[in-house]
């Protein structure tokens, strides 16, 4: 065995010992792992494979992984580092049928390939499933004929939510039916949902595993995904499913639609660490930024865990890390999204625009088409809001375009041009644009005029007058607060004696419980209900003022006014904002009096309205066709108030906000002293003590409030006279060979993780989602890859040497020589760096 050999062989044996394998027995437990047994290979199957293989009768398998019973379970192929997984892949074809085996991995101790004989090609995986895990995978008989002829109709999920609904149904005409419907709350597929389904039926019978449906905003995507999965499960192709979100509210809100229609059925649960009833699921619901955590998918998960994973919102689950969970779980992919990002549309290959090889493979790995498995890219099914308007589901809105002097200027190519003098006397010029918006440029009488003819023309509720419910988008959080109090105190006016400062509610990160104020709002019960009417369960609170909390895949179908404060650049933004409104309502429904019900003269939303002060409209559609447009009048201080002031209030606090470049003000020296000497373990098990008995503190860790724990912390804990703990303090005392985060100090400290990892574990966890990413060829050069990759990410030097350019300087570093430079194919020396700078953080390889 040549040493490349022997080094694969190592680290195999540590990925299946990290895995769970046994090469020992342990306890009770019998080893499960048979190396190098002599096998005998059936003639037939030589038949089978051709003249090509050898012609004996006998074999050695590398690696026989046995299940509970001591049976054949997987073949693993070993080969050496510099060699492809994948030469071995029809040896180990032959080996597995000998074995009666359907499950083969492939591995050089760098690159791995799980393969299903059953189902497919060779897949991928950065770690080694579990013996657990692949038994209850093995459970699942791929059957693609019964997916494909299973006949799904309009009341396909009626069956799961009432299987016996057709025989009590008490309607005794067609004319009863709706009523019946409405009062059981019955869920019947519409005729574009049945086509998406047939669509995705049609593309396995194409032999396709991934599957994009593109639905506009309020289309029903979850009702869908949920038809969907029934199929999946009931024609027995798969046993569990990985539903993705990326917001927390809206793990919520899938798992609540889920139940609602698939409950009598099966089961599904929220994925929380430390609780296994996510292993007794049909359907696991959780965000991506959850699994990413630490790496949790990877620590607490095999690949064959799932055998679909439906990704909400397709388009944001492929870019960056979040790729890497996507990709890590074995078996079918279904995307979800109103907006999918096509980056090879109008890409030429032969003239890419730029000379930088890896343009290509970036707008590869982020076209949501070509993720899933859509290369020509068309969706496997469509339905666009202009199909959802047509058919009479959803609501066209009515755009408001109303800019004052100020927001014009900023919008026009000169900008808001601003006159002042400096400390010396001098006369100084500054220009600014639409971006600079309330981050460089404050103006007060502007978002006063701007929340006025908000309040002045949005729609009203149609069963109580009161102002309807609208969600605003700020640009900042401070932004946000800002609005937030402008438009209480115009409430106020408005309506006395109505409100006491719950009209507009601020909902963004900074605010403690902001992703329960989401469901709330929703759910009609956001610091109470009914200020009007009594018998009407509306929302007490009218407005959120967000800046993205509400965006994606966010449901409250009774909004009738969006407020754009804020400019808006992302396309993929602007429709999602968009789509809040979108949806149809019925405003009696939450009317619990039926004489006024019959009283609501307009009783269902035909539109929304659309308040667009920074021209975002005309920015992504020239030729839009306005329906309304306002003037408004300049206010007093846009052209100078009465004492003459100067145009444009750019001071703030009665000091001019400096916005160049700034210098050293003060050195400070710290002596450390005999106390100082005293951070020890002890100190941080102290610690430990003291935030476990914060009941504080550990309600908002158990409800994931991240956030406000660490605000609380900095404010409320940390640099106190009686104990005097601080960051510094704590990672010295925890003696880990980076700089920890106070998050993963929390985590440690809740048992959430049982230690802090190594710099080095934490370069293997990124680098495995690098080759996740992109298989590199040839696989022989994963090794200089992965040693470029680590000198990247911890050494200034190596990173000012390759970021310059100045490459002779490599001759005489000690990290990363010339020779190790020379040994990285070429396109990655310019790959790793540009992925490094985009995907991982630095900060956390800090000593």
């Amino acid at each position: 065995m040549s040493a490349k050999e022997a080094t694969a062989r190592i680290k195999i044996n540590k990925l299946l010992e990290a895995a769970g394998w046994r090469f020992f027995s342990e306890g009770t437990a019998p080893a499960n792992i048979r190396l190098e047994p002599s096998i005998a290979i059936q003639s037939v199957v030589l038949d089978a494979l051709g003249a090509d293989f050898e012609k004996v009768a006998r074999g050695f398998v590398d690696f026989l992984l046995l299940d509970a019973r001591g049976f054949p379970l997987i073949v693993l192929e070993a080969k050496a580092e510099q060699k492809n997984p994948l030469t071995g892949k029809e040896q180990a074809r032959k080996y597995a049928r000998s074995q009666n085996c359907r499950f083969v991995i492939l591995s050089n101790g760098n690159l791995h390939y799980f393969w299903d004989l059953d189902r497919g090609n060779p897949y991928v995986i950065t770690s080694f499933p579990t013996p657990t895990s692949v038994i209850g995978y093995q459970k699942v008989t791929p059957n693609p004929l019964r997916l494909i002829e299973d006949q799904v109709g309009a009341d396909y999920i009626v069956r799961t939510q009432r299987p016996n609904y057709a025989a009590e149904a008490g309607w005794r005409n067609e004319a009863e039916r709706p009523a019946y419907i409405q009062a059981n709350k019955l869920r019947f597929l519409r005729p574009y949902q049945l086509q998406a389904i047939r669509s995705l039926q049609a593309a396995v019978g194409d032999g396709k595993d991934r599957f994009l449906f593109e639905m506009a905003t309020g289309t029903g995507k979850t009702l869908t995904a949920a038809a969907v999965i029934k199929l999946f499960l009931r024609s027995g192709n798969v046993r569990r499913v990985l539903f993705l979100v990326d917001r927390l509210e809206l793990e919520d809100q899938a798992k609540k639609s889920f139940v609602a229609v698939l409950s009598a059925d099966y089961q599904t649960v929220i994925y929380k660490e430390n609780r296994d009833d996510w292993q007794r699921a049909e359907i696991v619901v959780t965000t991506v930024q959850s699994l990413l955590f630490n790496n949790k998918y990877q620590k607490l998960f095999s690949p064959t865990d799932f055998d679909l994973v439906i990704s909400d919102e397709a388009h944001r689950s492929i870019g960056g890390n979040a790729r890497a969970v996507f990709d890590y779980f074995i078996g079918y992919k279904l995307g979800l999204t109103a907006t999918p990002r096509d980056y090879l549309r109008r890409f030429d290959r032969a003239k890419p625009g730029t000379r930088d090889p890896r343009e290509a493979e970036r707008r590869l790995l982020l076209d949501t088409y070509r993720t899933f498995g859509c290369e020509n890219s068309q969706p496997t099914f469509r339905y666009s809001l202009l199909d959802g308007v047509k058919d009479d589901f959803l609501v066209h809105p009515t755009v408001v375009d109303a800019r004052t002097e100020i927001t014009t200027t900023l919008l026009s190519e000169e900008g808001f041009v601003v006159t002042f003098s400096d400390d010396a006397g001098e006369d100084q010029e500054q220009v600014f644009k639409q971006r600079e918006f309330e981050k460089r440029f404050f103006a007060d009488a502007t978002n006063q005029l701007l929340c006025k003819t908000f309040l002045e023309n949005a729609l009203r509720d149609p069963v109580s007058g009161e102002l309807g419910k609208s969600i605003i988008f700020a640009v900042s959080q401070n932004h946000a607060a800002k609005l937030a109090q402008i438009l209480n105190q115009m409430a106020d006016r408005m309506f006395p004696g109505k409100y006491q400062s719950d009209f507009a509610v601020q909902v963004t990160s900074q605010i403690p419980d902001a992703q329960q104020f989401t469901i709330n709002f929703s759910n009609n019960n956001l610091l109470g209900s009914g200020n009007f009417i009594p018998a009407y369960k509306t929302s007490k609170a009218r407005i959120c003022v967000t800046v993205g909390m509400m965006t994606t895949g966010y449901d409250c179908t009774d909004i009738l006014n969006l407020g754009l404060f804020r400019p808006i650049f992302s396309p993929t933004d602007f429709i999602q904002i968009k789509g809040r409104g979108t949806r149809k309502h019925d405003f009696r429904e939450l009317l619990f009096d039926d004489t006024r019900k019959e009283a609501v003269p307009q009783p269902l939303k035909t539109a929304f309205k659309l308040f667009d002060f920074f021209a975002n409209c005309e920015y992504f559609e020239e030729d839009f066709n306005y329906d309304e447009v306002l003037k408004l009048p300049p206010s007093r201080s846009q052209g100078g108030d009465e004492n003459g002031g100067r145009q444009g209030p750019v001071v703030t606090g009665g000091a001019y906000e400096h916005l160049g470049t700034d210098i050293l003000a003060m050195v400070k020296e710290a002596t450390i002293g005999q106390e100082g000497m005293k951070i020890d373990r002890m100190f941080f098990e102290k610690f430990e003590d003291v935030i476990r008995a914060n009941h504080t503190v550990a309600t908002a860790v158990e409800a994931g409030q991240w956030d406000r724990v660490i605000d609380y912390i900095n404010h409320e804990v940390f640099d106190k006279p009686e104990e005097f703990y601080t960051l510094d303090k704590l990672r010295k005392a925890a003696a880990v060979d980076r700089r920890i985060t106070l998050r993963e100090i929390l985590e440690k400290v809740f048992g959430l993780i049982p230690r802090f990892k190594s710099k080095d574990e934490l370069l293997e966890e990124e680098f495995a989602k690098f080759v996740a990413d992109r298989v590199p060829e040839p696989p022989s050069a994963i090794p200089a890859i992965k040693t470029y990759f680590k000198a990247y990410v911890t050494s200034n030097r190596v990173r000012d040497i390759i970021d310059s350019k100045q490459f002779t300087d490599l001759a005489t570093n000690p990290v990363f020589s010339t020779r190790d430079f020379r040994a990285v194919p070429e396109k990655y020396r310019a790959l790793v760096p540009e992925y490094i700078k985009d995907y991982v953080s630095l900060n956390q390889f800090a000593a």
